[in-house]
């Protein structure tokens, strides 16, 4: 059985993201095979908040050069997670 843990791997710390903040929506790296219904019971069972809504895209690798030779940063999924206007703020957020 799937923890939350297992389906949130880690937030997204940008500047974006912390403006997004302001408005209650968060965004996390998501494990690739996680939809949104996991995602919404992911974040409520660790951050005990209330989810409004769960936007998911797929943000692929880029392409990247060491020298002469040719690689790519490696694909990821993206959850962009909006709390109920009454929930409290996730404090991992509010800190920085």
């Amino acid at each position: 059985m799937k923890t939350g843990y297992d389906v949130i791997l880690r937030p997204i710390i940008t500047e974006n993201s912390m403006d997004m903040a302001a408005e209650k929506k968060y965004a996390f790296k998501v494990a690739k095979e996680a939809n949104k219904t996991e995602v919404r019971k992911a974040i409520e069972e660790i951050f005990g908040v209330d989810v409004a809504k769960v936007n998911i895209t797929n943000v692929s690798g880029k392409r990247k050069r060491l020298g002469r030779n040719f690689g790519t940063t490696s694909s990821y999924k993206k959850a962009i997670v909006t709390l109920t206007p009454d929930s409290k703020e996730i404090e991992l957020f509010s800190d920085m």
